[in-house]
């Protein structure tokens, strides 16, 4: 199937590693014009070069802390001068820790707030004007399955991810008349450097890796490229009557009917 995706323009953040990195790569391949956003730029600079040498198509390193207001606005506006326009974007950051409710302060709170919904929302208002020009885009935002089902000591990442999906049904409704969609994209276990640092010290990885499959009907975790398909598919012009929903990528993992 061609993704119609030839020398459009996809912002991909969080996108030295891990998912960031396979979508990022799955857009290039889809022959995208590709721009990715982390902080540590020796890291993505390098990441760029391996993409584009990969998939023959220009793929550009902007340094960029999702924390600060400034250092996005800044970011989005090189970003839209680099090609002329923007198409797509990802919004991905790495998630807050892990812990019980009592034991995050206000300040741990303002943290992954900043990081985890702010800036999500800050991205998507600055990509709004390229967008209305265009006449068309796409917002992929990527969440958790922790929004689908409980998802022990997730109280952070639990509840800024639910603010992502109330934002993103918000934003489908406004942004609809420009033929802008909104999505959000929920993985379940993706087997990248997260997930590997969660595994038990006591335990051999491999074995580790398939006690956790074993509450998954398909039997094995996720491949960041299975990950990544999707979002090729909702940023393809083929996606243009989804928005506002929120797709879990979890192998049947998550019990929930709805």
């Amino acid at each position: 199937m061609d993704l119609k995706l030839t020398n459009k323009v996809a912002i991909v953040l969080a996108a030295s590693k891990g998912l960031g990195k396979a979508i990022a790569t799955t857009l290039s391949a889809e022959g995208a014009k590709v721009i990715i956003g982390s902080r540590d730029i020796v890291e993505l600079s390098k990441t760029a070069t391996e993409i584009s040498t990969q998939t023959g198509n220009p793929v550009i390193a902007m340094p960029v802390d999702m924390s600060k207001g400034e250092a996005i606005e800044e970011f989005i506006k090189q970003a839209a001068e680099q090609f002329g326009r923007i198409d797509i974007l990802l919004n991905n950051a790495g998630g807050p820790p892990f812990d019980k409710f009592e034991n995050f302060d206000d300040k741990q709170w303002y943290k992954a707030f900043e990081l985890n919904l702010l800036s999500f929302a800050r991205t998507s208002r600055l990509v709004l004007p390229y967008m209305k020009e265009t006449g068309s885009g796409r917002i992929i935002n990527i969440i958790s399955g922790s929004v689908k089902s409980v998802l022990n000591l997730s109280v952070l990442s639990t509840s800024m991810r639910m603010g992502v999906i109330g934002m993103a049904k918000m934003l489908a409704d406004e942004f609809g008349p420009y033929n802008i969609t909104v999505n959000n994209v929920a993985p379940g276990l993706i087997l990248t450097d997260r997930i590997k640092h969660t595994l038990p010290k006591d335990v051999d990885p491999e074995q580790a890796i398939k006690d956790k499959a074993k509450a998954i009907p398909l039997g094995r975790i996720g491949k960041p490229e299975e990950l990544a398909a999707l979002v090729a598919f909702l940023a393809s012009e083929q996606a243009a009557y989804i928005s506002g929903t929120t797709i879990q990528v979890d192998g049947g993992a998550s019990r929930g009917i709805l």
